[in-house]
């Protein structure tokens, strides 16, 4: 990508342009994570449901998220928010649950959100349509408010499926509740940030950042964000 570019990205994220310096030791070792005390329950709910999703391809599959009434977020949704991106992404950005520009659309992080989204990927080098994007919930949860227990646990088994078929190199979990889901921890965002965490039977590496739509209302928050892209960038290049 040539400078200036990058600096137009930058610029939209609200991050000056930066000195590339020595590059900071990669620590491996995630946080110990500080089961919620639900834990063992949602744990049972979602290992029961990611056997039931097991067997599906990417259309069963989202036919089967179209389809879905399994909580109460049914009754309130326009339309499920399945993903959306490259099949053979590297890379899998996943957020909490869709907003009302999503729910509209039928498509995660659209609007003032996505927007920003995209530029933090290109800031790295990264076109939206060259990355997996999905939610923890693939329904928009009334007024915005953050998911219950009994929701994430019926929903995680189709995200988990979806990290199945997609196999990615690295995830980027956005937002203190996808981090926590992923990470089944309670630890706050700030814990679990410049850190290689892994996730699943892959091992596959997971950083941890703010979620866009928290940077666009705390926009001094965003060089951190920049500086947790470009731990991810340097995860993702190790390999």
């Amino acid at each position: 990508m040539n400078r200036a570019l990058r600096r137009e990205y930058l610029a939209a994220m609200g991050v000056g342009t930066w000195v590339l310096r020595s590059p900071p030791a990669l620590p491996d070792a995630a946080l110990p994570a500080a089961a919620p005390p639900d834990a063992a329950r949602g744990e049972k709910a979602a290992a029961n449901g990611a056997a039931r999703e097991a067997a599906f391809d990417w259309p069963q599959l989202r036919a089967r998220v179209a389809a879905c009434t399994r909580c109460g977020l049914a009754a309130t949704r326009t339309q499920t928010v399945f993903g959306v991106g490259s099949l053979d992404a590297d890379w899998l950005v996943v957020g909490e649950a869709p907003g009302a520009d999503e729910d509209r659309e039928g498509e995660p992080f659209v609007g003032r959100a996505g927007q920003l989204l995209n530029a933090m990927l290109r800031a790295i080098g990264l076109a939206r349509e060259a990355v997996y994007i999905a939610n923890v919930l693939k329904c928009r949860p009334p007024h915005n408010r953050d998911p219950q227990s009994a929701e994430t646990a019926e929903c995680l088994p189709f995200l988990e499926r979806q990290i199945e078929l997609l196999k990615p190199k690295i995830m980027l979990a956005v937002g203190r509740i996808a981090a926590q889901t992923l990470l089944r921890t309670d630890a706050p965002l700030a814990r679990l940030r410049q850190r290689v965490h892994r996730y699943g039977p892959g091992n596959v590496p997971l950083v941890v950042t703010y979620h866009p739509a928290y940077l666009l209302r705390t926009p001094a928050e965003k060089r951190k964000a920049w500086e947790d892209l470009k731990f991810a960038r340097e995860v993702s290049a190790r390999g």
